[in-house]
């Protein structure tokens, strides 16, 4: 199965059963699968993801799985934990007022590296409020992005 084919059929699964699809990893020549899941619609990263939740979505792939014919080696079930990436526009508007550590694709005034709060910028752009500036940006300049857990 393609990956994109696997992304849509386990997204829906797991939507199926009120939860979100935060992540999916193919790894080891595709026998490792990584499913991360959220709460949907909640803002708080982990959402309340429980054990139990991880179960019920295993369980549930397992068997689409066997009907469908996906072949994989492992499966990991789990919350995206509270230092998740964020990796499209709809998780950086889910995660504003939250802490945030990115890295541009491309250097700006010297810098690839930001960290600061996520809010709403201006004309379709999202903005990092660090310390000595403001940053706005798209999620499409962003090499990569995480929260920055608080405990």
């Amino acid at each position: 199965m393609a990956p994109g084919e696997l992304q849509r059929l386990v997204e829906s699964t797991v939507r199926g059963l009120g939860l979100d699809l935060a992540e999916l990893e193919l790894s080891n020549r595709n026998s490792m699968l990584r499913v991360f899941i959220d709460r949907a619609g909640l803002p708080a990263p982990g959402g309340g993801v429980t054990l139990e939740d991880c179960e019920r979505v295993t369980r549930q792939l397992q068997r689409v799985f066997e009907v469908e014919g996906v072949e994989y080696g492992r499966m990991e079930v789990s919350s995206p934990g509270l230092d998740r990436k964020l990796k499209s526009a709809v998780d950086f508007e889910r995660f504003a007022g939250f802490e945030a550590d990115l890295r541009l694709r491309e250097t700006l005034n010297g810098r690839r590296r930001f960290v600061g709060v996520l809010s709403q910028g201006q004309n379709g752009k999202f903005a990092l409020d660090y310390e000595g500036g403001r940053l706005e940006f798209t999620a499409d300049e962003v090499e990569r992005a995480r929260l920055v857990p608080k405990l």
